[in-house]
């Protein structure tokens, strides 16, 4: 097939002329998928190993939850919060029980599942552990990555996503991630949470060291501090187990959870707390027009249910030890480093052989798509439904494009 033949050019084009250029994407321009498989507008495979950050746990148009939206679509899609709808209740009960938590409150993006969890804990602070007024705060990790929102990004340690946005929320204190010492002296008085991802995807996939979630629990508990666990992108089977918590037997005050919820089909968010937490907003106080919106709840019952199958969690934890095991084959052989858990993995490029893009720029010439991020470092985070053979089929390419 000719250059002047190819669909991708002109529609890179187009994208970039028609758009704002907050994303810097890899000139590849999807049209269909199925499974962990991407096909472009040139009829050119891709196997996806980024899943929309985790969104597409499930894969690409999973049937179940494909019939699912289907058999949604036909009947009701938009209420508002101002009705209730015949999918809400089941959905708020099955991932409720799901997190062993009393309540559940949808809402749409991760971010506002974030904002949701600050303002909830703010307002436990002042009305339950009796803060005064406009004192509160919350300890937060470097390198954290916990959305976008102008509060957010308020106590983001990651100068592009923060700078020129102000000026910055107060009620924030950053410390070192993992550093069980420097967060115990971060907490006083006014502390009324502590709000970590028990593992840092956008930092690269970082796992804390051993014992620090527990440790997290522990602090908390001895300060009448809420444990608020980030899980929007490892949770809902990532790690392989449902939670990257339970890998420490942890349970959190409030678990956040998003994209994987969705199914890949809809935005849906959530956080699941018990009673003496979320109970402290009344009618008025919070919600989203679109938050637990049928077509959502549809959607994510179905996924709830997947999950509660066991199934993809048993996959994640198998097939993650075939990923990791042949990624470390590749330390010393232009990689630095390897790590994650489960289908989940960061990898240090070592810088004097290329950076972090052209190793994705050089995979996706190979039918690989992967996100760099941090300069040297890619994440790989494949659908759990991929196979063991396309796993090896991934670090066979890797292994080639780290060769040159």
């Amino acid at each position: 097939m000719v250059d002047d033949m190819l669909r991708t050019p002109g529609a890179v084009r187009d994208a970039e002329r028609w758009t704002a250029h907050n994303y810097h994407p890899l000139p590849v321009v999807i049209s269909s998928a199925e499974g962990v498989w991407l096909t472009d507008v040139d009829n050119r495979r891709y196997l996806d190993c980024l899943a929309g950050y985790s969104a597409l746990n499930f894969g690409h148009r999973h049937p179940q939850l494909i019939a699912a939206a289907h058999a949604q679509l036909d009947k009701l899609t938009l209420t508002s919060r101002a009705f209730i709808h015949d999918q809400f209740a089941d959905f708020c009960r099955e991932l409720a029980e799901l997190c062993g938590k009393d309540l559940v409150l949808p809402m749409n993006t991760g971010a506002e599942a974030v904002e949701t969890a600050i303002k909830v804990a703010r307002k436990w602070g002042y009305q339950v552990k009796g803060v005064p007024a406009g004192q509160a705060n919350i300890v937060v990790a470097e390198g954290n990555f916990h959305g976008r929102t102008t509060t957010i990004v308020s106590f983001s340690t990651d100068e592009d996503a923060r700078a020129d946005f102000g000026p910055y929320t107060p009620g924030f204190t950053v410390v070192p991630y993992g550093d069980l010492d420097a967060l115990a002296a971060a907490i006083d008085e006014n502390t009324v949470a502590v709000l970590i991802e028990p593992i840092q995807g956008e930092q690269g996939v970082v796992v804390p060291p051993a014992g620090y979630l527990p440790g997290v629990r522990r602090v908390c508990d001895e300060n009448n501090v809420l444990f608020l666990a980030d899980e929007i992108q490892s949770g809902l089977g990532r790690t392989g187990e449902t939670f990257a918590c339970d890998h420490e037997g942890v349970t959190p005050d409030m678990y956040l959870l998003g994209k994987a919820l969705g199914g890949g089909i809809v935005p849906v968010s959530a956080v699941a707390a018990n009673a003496d937490v979320l109970g402290v907003l009344k009618p008025g106080q919070h919600g989203s027009t679109f938050g637990g919106n049928p077509l959502a709840c549809a959607v994510a019952t179905e996924v709830v249910r997947l999950l509660g199958t066991g199934e993809f969690q048993r996959r994640s934890a198998e097939l993650g030890e075939r990923l990791h095991a042949g990624l470390r084959g590749l330390v010393g052989k232009g990689l630095l480093a390897v790590r994650g858990r489960g289908l989940w993995a960061g990898l240090d490029i070592d810088p004097a052989v290329m950076t972090g893009r052209q190793a994705c720029e050089r995979l996706m010439e190979r039918g690989i798509l992967a996100k760099d991020t941090h300069g040297s470092t890619i994440r790989l985070a494949p659908p759990l439904v991929i196979t063991a053979e396309e796993i090896d089929h991934l670090v066979a390419q890797l292994a080639a494009v780290l060769a040159g």
